[in-house]
Order: C-alpha cells, then structure tokens, then sequence
C-alpha cells in the first residue's frame, strides 16, 4: 500500500498542444503492470478546455467542482456539475472543459492500452466551444 499525499502532489500546467486556456494537472500517476490504470486531477479555469482526444479504453471523469461541458464528435454538446459522474466509451473523439465563466474540476480516470492511455487530436474551436447546449 502506498499514500501520495496531498502535500506531496506535483502540480504542472496542462501542456498548450493539448488544452486551451489556463489548465493544471496535479498528481497525475500510471499504475505499474499489470494495472493499466492512470489519472489526474485536473482544473479548468473559465474558458479552459482539452483539445480533441480518445481513450483506448474510455474515460471516466468525476467532477468535484465548479460546471463544465463535454462532447462526442457529431453529437451533442452537453453540460455538467460538480457530483457527476461522467463516462466516454472507448475509442470516442471528445473534449471536456470549464464553461465561459465558470471554472471546473475532475478527477480523469483511464486505462492504458498498449503503452497509450490518451490519443490527442486537434484543438476545439471557438466555434465548437460556443454552441448552443442541448438540454437532457
């Protein structure tokens, strides 16, 4: 058994090939074999989001603050809050990030395949990031 604490974390800033706006990602860790799992906690600041990405294995994101949005290529865009639980099925072009004025942050959670738990893609546009949300 093994405590990262708190104090311990290191924090980065979220790399610009990958995030728009102001991103840090602290604690970030991949489990030795034959776990395959990895993760982060991550901030958005308002406006902040990833570029497109997929996961091997899909992605799971538990949001502890703040609201944010999300979207599947070609399907819609939609909003989330602190205490949801999201998760992308495997091999889906998605981003996620904060909204325009509100600042959000999850806990990533990804199983690596091959060596490769992210495959990253192009930046979100503004015009991406702006559409309307379709309410459930």
């Amino acid at each position: 058994m093994s405590i990262a604490r708190k104090a311990e974390l290191k924090t980065v800033d979220g790399p610009a090939a990958y995030f728009t706006g102001t991103v840090t990602i602290t604690g970030q860790f991949q489990r030795e074999a034959p776990s395959r799992v990895s993760g982060a906690i991550v901030h958005f600041e308002p406006g902040a989001r990833t570029a497109w990405h997929s996961h091997p294995a899909g992605q799971t994101l538990i949001v502890t603050e703040g609201v944010g949005w999300t979207q599947i290529a070609d399907g819609p865009k939609l909003e989330f809050h602190a205490g949801d639980i999201l998760w992308c099925p495997a091999d889906h072009k998605h981003w996620h990030g904060a909204t325009v004025d509100q600042a959000m942050t999850h806990i990533a959670i990804q199983e690596a395949v091959d060596g490769t738990p992210v495959t990253w893609m192009e930046p979100v546009t503004e015009a991406d990031y702006r559409a309307p949300l379709v309410t459930e």
